[in-house]
């Protein structure tokens, strides 16, 4: 199982290397100011480490006890990546509602071109994290 420090190490790449990648091209696909889409993307972001913090523990202790480790397959990173963002877009899409005074059906287009952006990133990633930053041996 990972540590503190190594999930610490994770969510803090993982997310500033996004926000990199979201708010400019964000701002242009949807015609926000990067002002806006940086509020949008950072605020993304922190929701998006907390969580990922809890899911990932949560994951992992289910991956221990029910197949006593936790290497993950490709499939398995499949199911993991496709729960979190799905946890993950039933937090944020009301808070970028709010934030745009708009409707939730008009957020959508947002929030769902956001959750399939990180949907491959996060695959990509995490490949390419594990095989940077292995799981310890036994």
């Amino acid at each position: 199982m990972r540590s503190g420090m190594d999930r610490l190490r994770h969510v803090l790449l993982f997310e500033l290397l996004a926000l990199v990648i979201v708010i400019p091209t964000g701002s242009s696909l949807f015609g926000l100011h990067e002002s806006a889409m940086g509020l949008i993307g950072v605020g993304s972001a922190v929701t998006a480490m907390v969580w990922n913090y809890i899911y990932n523990l949560i994951f992992d202790r289910a991956m221990a006890r029910f197949y006593h480790t936790t290497h993950k397959t490709v499939r398995v990173r499949v199911v993991h990546t496709l729960l979190f963002e799905a946890g993950l877009q039933v937090a944020l899409l009301p808070g970028i509602a709010l934030y745009m005074h708009r409707s939730l059906w008009a957020t959508f287009s947002l929030s769902l071109s956001l959750a399939l952006f990180y949907l491959a990133y996060a695959f990509v990633f995490n490949i390419g994290y594990d095989r940077a930053f292995p799981l310890p041996a036994k």
